[in-house]
Protein backbone atom coordinates (compact mmCIF):
# COMPACT_ATOMS: atom_id res chain seq x y z
CA UNK A 1 0.00 0.00 0.00
CA UNK A 2 2.84 2.43 0.63
CA UNK A 3 4.14 2.58 -3.14
CA UNK A 4 0.37 4.42 -4.41
CA UNK A 5 1.15 7.04 -1.75
CA UNK A 6 4.78 6.79 -3.12
CA UNK A 7 3.95 7.32 -6.12
CA UNK A 8 1.24 10.25 -5.14
CA UNK A 9 3.97 12.44 -3.45
CA UNK A 10 6.60 11.97 -6.68
CA UNK A 11 3.68 13.36 -8.54
CA UNK A 12 3.33 15.99 -6.30
CA UNK A 13 6.86 17.09 -5.56
CA UNK A 14 7.09 17.27 -9.57
CA UNK A 15 4.72 19.77 -9.93
CA UNK A 16 6.38 22.06 -7.50
CA UNK A 17 8.68 24.89 -9.25
CA UNK A 18 12.25 24.65 -8.22
CA UNK A 19 13.00 27.85 -6.70
CA UNK A 20 9.71 26.81 -4.58
CA UNK A 21 11.84 24.10 -3.29
CA UNK A 22 14.42 26.17 -2.76
CA UNK A 23 13.31 28.45 -0.95
CA UNK A 24 10.83 26.45 1.45
CA UNK A 25 14.22 24.50 2.14
CA UNK A 26 15.94 28.19 3.18
CA UNK A 27 13.10 28.28 5.16
CA UNK A 28 13.22 25.58 7.33
CA UNK A 29 17.04 25.88 7.43
CA UNK A 30 16.32 29.50 8.70
CA UNK A 31 13.84 28.41 11.26
CA UNK A 32 15.71 25.75 12.72
CA UNK A 33 18.54 28.40 12.93
CA UNK A 34 17.21 30.95 14.58
CA UNK A 35 15.71 28.50 17.31
CA UNK A 36 19.19 27.25 17.93
CA UNK A 37 19.82 30.98 18.46
CA UNK A 38 17.43 31.21 21.00
CA UNK A 39 15.39 33.66 18.79
CA UNK A 40 12.33 31.39 19.01
CA UNK A 41 9.21 31.99 21.31
CA UNK A 42 9.59 29.18 23.43
CA UNK A 43 11.19 30.42 26.64
CA UNK A 44 12.46 26.11 27.24
CA UNK A 45 14.73 26.62 24.28
CA UNK A 46 17.99 25.94 23.96
CA UNK A 47 20.77 27.99 22.63
CA UNK A 48 22.85 25.64 20.64
CA UNK A 49 25.88 27.42 18.83
CA UNK A 50 27.53 24.60 17.67
CA UNK A 51 24.38 23.19 15.73
CA UNK A 52 23.20 27.39 14.87
CA UNK A 53 26.76 26.88 13.16
CA UNK A 54 25.77 24.43 11.04
CA UNK A 55 22.76 25.33 10.22
CA UNK A 56 23.30 28.63 8.87
CA UNK A 57 26.65 27.63 6.96
CA UNK A 58 24.31 25.01 5.23
CA UNK A 59 21.88 27.60 4.20
CA UNK A 60 24.87 30.07 3.26
CA UNK A 61 25.63 27.45 0.56
CA UNK A 62 21.62 26.72 -0.36
CA UNK A 63 21.81 30.69 -0.76
CA UNK A 64 24.92 31.94 -2.51
CA UNK A 65 24.36 28.71 -4.75
CA UNK A 66 20.96 29.44 -6.09
CA UNK A 67 20.67 33.23 -5.62
CA UNK A 68 21.49 33.26 -9.83
CA UNK A 69 19.17 30.16 -10.67
CA UNK A 70 16.18 31.63 -8.41
CA UNK A 71 16.33 35.47 -9.74
CA UNK A 72 16.63 38.15 -6.97
CA UNK A 73 13.09 38.55 -6.11
CA UNK A 74 13.08 35.08 -4.20
CA UNK A 75 17.02 35.67 -3.31
CA UNK A 76 17.17 39.53 -1.66
CA UNK A 77 14.93 38.18 1.06
CA UNK A 78 17.19 34.51 1.72
CA UNK A 79 20.27 36.52 1.64
CA UNK A 80 19.00 39.39 4.58
CA UNK A 81 17.54 36.31 6.39
CA UNK A 82 21.06 34.62 6.50
CA UNK A 83 22.49 38.06 7.20
CA UNK A 84 20.36 38.46 10.08
CA UNK A 85 21.40 34.92 11.60
CA UNK A 86 24.78 35.36 10.97
CA UNK A 87 24.64 39.08 13.08
CA UNK A 88 22.48 37.12 15.58
CA UNK A 89 25.15 34.31 15.77
CA UNK A 90 27.65 36.74 16.27
CA UNK A 91 25.82 38.75 18.85
CA UNK A 92 25.15 35.39 21.02
CA UNK A 93 28.74 34.30 21.10
CA UNK A 94 30.62 34.77 24.14
CA UNK A 95 33.46 34.46 21.99
CA UNK A 96 32.69 35.77 18.66
CA UNK A 97 34.32 34.79 15.50
CA UNK A 98 36.78 37.17 13.80
CA UNK A 99 34.71 39.04 10.80
CA UNK A 100 34.90 36.85 7.83
CA UNK A 101 35.52 33.84 9.71
CA UNK A 102 31.44 33.70 11.09
CA UNK A 103 29.37 30.65 9.97
CA UNK A 104 28.50 31.10 6.44
CA UNK A 105 30.81 34.27 5.60
CA UNK A 106 33.83 32.24 3.38
CA UNK A 107 30.56 31.58 1.01
CA UNK A 108 28.98 35.31 1.81
CA UNK A 109 31.65 37.29 2.43
CA UNK A 110 32.38 39.54 5.72
CA UNK A 111 28.80 40.64 7.91
CA UNK A 112 29.13 43.11 10.20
Amino acid sequence: MSEPVQNDEARDIAEVPAVEVITTVAVHLMSAAAVKLGLSDDPEAQIDLDEARKLIIALAGLVTSSAAEIGDQHARPLRDGLRSLQLAFREASPFPDPIGAGPGEKLTGPVN
